[in-house]
């Protein structure tokens, strides 16, 4: 049910039952298969989405036509906001890494919703410095540090971003492929492969197939963070 999905989402997770039934008349259902474009660089921003099934990544296209992944968004998150509210350009590419259903809600109603709820812009808010904050030590790691801290940072977000934890474990259960880790740490598909080798024979990760568990979570966010 909408109602449940949006307690789940933190902008709105402190309304009460009866604010979440008065704005669920607002979001709409979308399905977009695997590799299709949710949204486009550069385009208008009229609709703000929020992320019920699957997987998206933000992504960008460098001078060198090389495709760079900023971030990956899983469930309950939200993607396409930044827009709507400065009213400027779409800053980025977002597409379904799997096939996705996304809840979407027209930008005049997103703003009114942050208007006329203070709850809701002030959560707003602190989701963006969250994001600012992770974007800032995304960036430090990619400047100052090695191939091995750029890839242990790069699987830190995805844990934060797609993982679930559990007693101090953290398991990712589809891990983006090796050339997309290596597009969002900076290296090369070769060096995720050999890095990835490398945490697992230190313990630090256990990985099967396309799902991963980072058994001390604590100890790789020390390592990493």
């Amino acid at each position: 049910m909408i109602e449940e999905f949006l307690k789940d989402v933190n902008i709105f997770s402190h309304l009460s039952d009866e604010k979440i039934n008065e704005i669920k008349k607002y979001f709409t259902l979308r399905e977009y298969p695997k590799g299709s474009m949710i949204i486009l660089e550069e385009e208008y921003g009229d609709v703000v989405f929020l992320v019920k099934k699957g997987t998206v990544k933000i992504t960008r296209v460098n001078d060198e036509g090389k495709e760079v992944i900023l971030s990956l968004m899983g469930e309950n998150d939200m993607v396409g906001e930044m827009s709507v509210i400065d009213g400027e350009s779409r800053s980025a590419n977002v597409l379904a890494q799997e096939n996705c259903e996304l809840y979407a809600i027209r930008s005049e109603d997103f703003l009114r919703l942050l208007k006329e709820n203070f709850e809701i812009s002030f959560s707003l808010m602190a989701e963006l410095a969250n994001r600012i904050r992770k974007s800032d030590q995304h960036i430090e790691a990619l400047s100052l540090s090695d191939a091995e801290h750029r890839i242990g940072v790069s699987i830190l977000n995805l844990a934060e971003e797609l993982g679930v934890i559990v007693k101090g474990k953290v398991t990712i259960d589809n891990l983006p492929f090796q050339q997309d880790i290596a597009n969002m740490s900076g290296t090369s598909r070769e060096t995720v492969s050999r890095i990835l080798k490398l945490f697992e024979d230190r313990n630090m990760l256990i990985k099967k197939g396309h799902k991963l568990m980072i058994p001390d979570y604590n100890n790789f966010k020390r390592y990493f963070g």
